[in-house]
């Protein structure tokens, strides 16, 4: 009985929020923090998922969406978008544990799918190119669980190297690793988890997500990474989105060029004004979430911001090592004055990308 583990992990992205759906630039990278999948294979069509701490899932391998909601969703839209590329899967038992927080902005529901890609694929004795997994999992949670996400954070989970943060290219599917060693320079890239969870298969993030569809299409272009001048547009809510994507993209450059230079700690300013523009333009910041950003820039933190979706989530912050303490406890006070329930706090570091446990995998 063929039978293996496979583990993928969530992601942290320095900068180039909300970019990728436009065919732009962002920089995340893999975190320690991983779903791990055991799979066992099976010939009569069926699987089943377990997970601790949501029970079991059982299902044949053809679905449609729709056939299985809840958190199984991620798991069957994986084995339906699979199908869907030609894949023909004869079933697994697949055992699900992991330590990335639910809900924080980490991307814990990409993880997971990624794993059970790798797990399925492998199982069958498949090694798929990773971009053809890229879009796997894209349209697993675009058109199966229905949540209307770009690519980057599949890409950070796939092509993740320790010590590396990964340039995503969403329009190319390319993955460039950059230098990013925070602890050498004597820093910190602090998570606040503000246990405000968010959702992203909601109105708001659809609307956005169109809002810059439309927007393209009124300038003539493919891509809002096209954009240059957007003086052409009317609408106000318009102009504003597509502000924080146009100067986004450019954040992202940014801080890549200053990663390179070994200049981290001048990528600080940078995430302060990408959360502003988040927060401004683009409108998806939380009460939080900007209380997280404020209290942490009031305490020295170099630079911070939300991360992921947003509508809650998670925020970092780029600190001097030595003030870590403090600004962690002045988010803790922060939260407290607002009533809002108590923060938690990572660190995060470039980690190792997906793959199967015991296995090396070359960068690719």
């Amino acid at each position: 009985m063929r039978t293996g583990t496979w583990s993928a992990p969530g992601r942290v992205n320095i900068i180039g929020e909300h970019t990728d759906y436009s065919g732009g630039f962002a920089l995340p990278f893999a975190i320690a923090q991983r779903t791990v999948v055991r799979a066992r294979l099976r010939d009569d069509g069926r699987i089943t998922a377990t997970s601790a701490g949501y029970g079991t899932v059982e299902f044949p391998v053809a679905t449609a969406p729709g056939d299985v909601t809840g958190w199984g969703a991620h798991v069957a839209g994986v084995a339906w978008a699979l199908a869907r590329a030609g894949t023909a899967l004869t079933g697994a038992d697949l055992r699900i544990d992991g330590t990335v927080p639910d809900g924080a902005g980490l991307s814990s529901s990409h993880s997971l799918e990624c794993a059970v890609a790798l797990a399925l694929t492998g199982l069958h004795g498949l090694d798929p190119d990773r971009a053809a997994l890229v879009r796997i999992v894209q349209r697993a949670e675009n058109e199966y669980v229905g949540a209307p996400t770009g690519v980057m954070d599949q890409m950070a989970s796939l092509y993740g190297e320790a010590d590396r943060a990964i340039l995503v290219d969403a329009r190319h599917l390319t993955a460039e690793p950059v230098p990013c060693e925070f602890a050498a320079g004597g820093l910190d890239l602090l998570v606040v988890d503000t246990r405000s969870p968010h959702r992203h298969a909601d109105g708001e993030y659809g609307a956005r997500r169109r809002t810059c569809r439309e927007a393209a299409e009124a300038l003539g272009v493919e891509d809002l990474r096209d954009v240059t001048d957007f003086a052409r547009l009317t609408d106000p809510v318009a102009v504003r989105r597509v502000r924080h994507v146009v100067r986004e993209n450019a954040r992202v450059l940014d801080a890549v060029e200053l990663l390179r230079a070994g200049r981290v700690r001048e990528i600080g300013p940078l995430l302060t004004a990408s959360h502003a523009s988040l927060r401004d333009d683009y409108a998806v910041s939380a009460p939080e979430l900007d209380t997280a950003v404020e209290a942490a820039l009031a305490a020295g933190a170099l630079g911070a911001r939300m991360i992921g979706g947003g509508f809650g989530g998670s925020a970092i912050a780029l600190v001097d090592q030595g003030d870590r303490p403090a600004v962690e406890a002045a988010v803790r006070a922060a939260f407290r004055e607002h009533g809002f329930a108590g923060p938690e706090f990572h660190i995060a570091r470039p980690s190792r990308g997906a793959g199967r446990d015991g296995v090396s995998r070359a960068p690719s």
